[in-house]
């Protein structure tokens, strides 16, 4: 069961208030997406200090895309997740991945009754609205491949027989900085299946004394109840495929995805479905904001982040720091539409 948001509490996002506090959206949304607004204040009374983080992540939510948050252990990548489940009314499941980790461990497979003489199905953990896979490159590559399917179609196929997953369906994978002991690198084709790639970084000094402070007797995620609905996540996901999308701000997605090809810095640049990501993040973001339509600034705030590990550089990877620099420097030359 979840409850509305109280009266006195905040109905703003504080980083942007004057965008958030009304909505032009139709009516049968205005609700839901108060309700959003609500899960957005109390996230950041958790996460402190990452206001930038859990919009990208309520983004990708509303976008039915999958998150890969990369950063050293400790910075609150888990609880972001948890929180984000307890607060919108998800079933949540968490995988540790480890070396030994096998497929059969996150899709599930048949198991023998014996008091039956039988097979029968067993579902593994990735049937569930939010997957969290913890330290994801510490598994092997055979293992990473086994969410290939669910992160792209809600769906695995298991033994020739296919299984829908749960709607709505999102990954939030966690992963160590590329050089920890025991990782495995992930394979382009996997990364490209994240709609975003984000780094939580280290808290400021301030952030940090209150987490500090309040987090001393207990922790703030226990507390924690729903705001919101998911069927309500559902409506607002539906709506976001109908944004109103300008062809000036089309012709935009598709000049930048362009530049990537064209670049010398780059050995590979942006797909196709790296272009129908990026705009379907700059929708999301549009609902997020209270919107029936993009704006170009939509498209720039998140080019980066959507971009960058879906290209090679000529001397590295799409996870190198060099990659989301080439991006941001795309994104600064190529000229926004009026």
């Amino acid at each position: 069961m979840y409850s509305p948001a109280p009266s006195d509490a905040p109905s703003a996002n504080p980083v942007t208030a004057a965008k958030d506090t009304e909505s032009n959206l139709p009516d049968e949304l205005q609700l839901p997406w108060k309700h959003l607004q609500e899960v957005s204040v109390r996230l950041r009374q958790v996460i402190r200090g990452k206001d930038d983080v859990i919009e990208a992540v309520l983004t990708a939510l509303l976008a039915e895309g999958s998150v890969l948050l990369e950063d050293v252990p400790g910075v609150g990548k888990t609880t972001l997740a948890k929180s984000v489940s307890r607060l919108i009314d998800l079933e949540y499941q968490r995988i540790q991945c480890t070396p030994d980790l096998l497929p059969a461990d996150i899709l599930g497979g048949p198991i023998y009754l014996q008091s039956k003489g039988e097979f029968e199905f067993r579902p593994g953990p990735v049937f569930c609205n939010l997957l969290v896979a913890d330290e994801v490159n510490r598994a092997s590559p055979r293992t990473q491949s086994a969410l290939l399917e669910a992160m792209a179609e809600s769906q695995v196929t298991i033994d020739g027989a296919r299984y829908d997953l749960k709607h709505p369906f999102m990954v939030i994978a966690t992963q160590n900085p590329a050089g920890f002991e025991g990782t495995f690198p992930l394979p382009e084709s996997q990364l490209d299946r994240f709609l975003l790639r984000l780094s939580m970084d280290y808290p400021d000094a301030e952030s940090e004394i209150e987490l500090l402070l309040e987090q001393s007797e207990s922790e703030p995620v226990v507390g924690l109840k729903p705001v919101m609905h998911a069927d309500e996540l559902i409506l607002l996901q539906n709506w976001v495929r109908r944004i109103r999308t300008d062809r000036k701000v089309a012709s935009y997605v598709v000049a930048l995805a362009t530049a990537t090809r064209q670049d010398t810095r780059l050995r590979v640049g942006c797909s196709p479905r790296g272009s129908k990501m990026l705009l379907r993040a700059a929708q999301a973001r549009a609902v997020l904001r209270g919107r029936d339509y993009v704006l170009p600034d939509d498209v720039q705030h998140f080019a980066t982040l959507v971009l960058s590990h879906r290209v090679s550089t000529r001397h590295g990877t799409a996870t190198s720091m060099e990659a989301r620099q080439i991006i941001a420097s795309i994104v600064d030359q190529t000229p926004i539409p009026v």
